[in-house]
């Protein structure tokens, strides 16, 4: 029988089971994601072996790419505040402190107890650096006028270090080139940092702009289909992206920047709510494929092989780097402990840390070292979608009851005075 339509018939049934299921999938103890990632298994040799291919890298670092690319339009269509230090406060801080204190906490672990040199230790601080946009939804701001703190900081977190990372990344990679960071340090800072930020927040902006004013110009002549008007966002993803890769920018960083100007352009509330609409649609669908495709990739011997370093690593990185991490980076906040320890507990890591594993494999990351980092980083993600897979919607529940709780001894407070 043909592997082929038997692939097809299990994800319609999966795709159909998760939709007509969602209701009771969202109230309970289990993502969508753990559920993808457990079909995959049951689909990979260990089980009914229906998905046999193994694909390369490149592969690999193309898919992961464009659900990074939906995720990061998504987050930015999300962000509901205007552009100040102050409003946001918590991402500047997450962003700023609490990034760079895992990747650097994450490099000393794997420098002195994994044996790694400084330039491979980096590395693998910076591709677990990143927050996941896709897999975080039940933390994660899901309409554009919730104003809730812990969700917007998870938000602008996940949109922003998806980007963010790439710095390190590239440090990370010259190291392992050239040991003698003093060669190029100048040029890293100048190029891979001032320069490829810069664009990358410049073209977010132009294009998003440029497409909007091009949108409203048009449609005051002729009225776009309404089947077709959405694909305005797919087009705004794909020209901010290649645009800035071409000026050697950050296009992740643009993308998010151009969902955040997008939605501040359009004045219509109708149409950006219709848009974000659209490209979660993308985003579910996207997650669904991408999460299948890891549980297919896991194999038995290599975790079994690199069991010490993956719970080593991704023990300390969730239970204790990233906890202890986003206390220290909200010191000196008004923010209730509750929330403090939520935005050090929701650390997922999940499609952005595959992304850059293979697009290191693509750009130096070899041998040994490059079979325990990618055994270490999908380790990671697995255990990540397994413990924040059963916490997420029972915490998030809690959260709100906690949140909900404290309005009303505020209410009452005032009432009694």
């Amino acid at each position: 029988m043909d592997t082929y339509i038997l692939d097809l018939l299990v994800i319609g049934l999966l795709l159909l089971t998760v939709t007509l299921g969602s209701g009771w999938i969202t109230r309970s103890p289990f993502s969508f994601a753990l559920i993808y990632l457990t079909v995959g298994i049951i689909l990979s040799p260990y089980g009914f072996n229906l998905i046999q291919i193994r694909p390369g890298a490149g592969f690999l670092e193309k898919v992961t790419e464009m659900v990074v690319l939906i995720s990061l339009f998504s987050c930015g269509l999300k962000m509901n505040r205007p552009l100040n230090f102050w409003a946001w406060g918590s991402a500047v801080r997450l962003i700023g402190l609490l990034m760079p204190i895992s990747i650097f906490a994450v490099a000393l672990l794997g420098h002195w107890l994994l044996g790694l040199g400084w330039g491979e230790a980096i590395l693998l601080g910076a591709i677990l650096a990143p927050t996941d946009p896709v897999l975080a939804s039940e933390s994660q701001l899901n309409h554009p006028d919730d104003q809730d703190e812990l969700r917007f900081g998870l938000t602008s977190e996940g949109g922003l270090n998806d980007a963010l990372a790439f710095p390190f990344v590239y440090f990370g990679l010259h190291w392992i080139e050239n040991d003698r960071w003093q060669d190029w340090f100048g040029e890293w800072v100048a190029i891979d940092l001032v320069w490829a930020i810069a664009i990358g927040l410049g073209v977010g902006v132009l294009i998003a702009k440029g497409a909007v004013w091009i949108d409203r110009f048009v449609q005051q002549r002729r009225p776009v289909s309404e089947a077709m008007d959405n694909f305005v966002s797919l087009s705004i993803i794909l020209i901010t992206y290649s645009v800035t890769e071409l000026l050697n920018g950050y296009g992740f960083l643009a993308v998010f920047v151009a969902g955040i100007a997008t939605q501040h352009y359009y004045h219509n509330r109708e149409k950006r709510l219709a848009q974000l609409e659209f490209i979660e649609q993308f985003e579910k669908l996207a997650e669904l494929g991408t999460i299948l495709l890891l549980g297919s990739l896991l194999r038995f011997e290599p975790m079994l092989r690199f069991a010490g370093p993956i719970f080593l690593v991704s023990g300390l990185l969730l239970f204790v780097i990233r906890p202890l991490g986003a206390w220290i980076s909200t010191i000196g906040t008004n923010y209730a402990p509750a929330r403090r320890w939520l935005f050090g507990w929701f650390g997922i890591r999940g499609v952005g840390s595959l992304y850059y594993l293979f697009y290191a494999m693509g750009g130096g990351l070899q041998g040994d070292v490059a079979e325990m980092i990618a055994w270490i980083t999908l380790g990671t993600v697995v255990f990540s979608i397994l413990i924040h897979g059963i916490s997420a919607t029972p915490v998030m529940d809690w959260y709100e009851r906690h949140i909900q709780r404290q309005r009303d001894r505020l209410k009452q407070a005032v009432a009694e005075e």
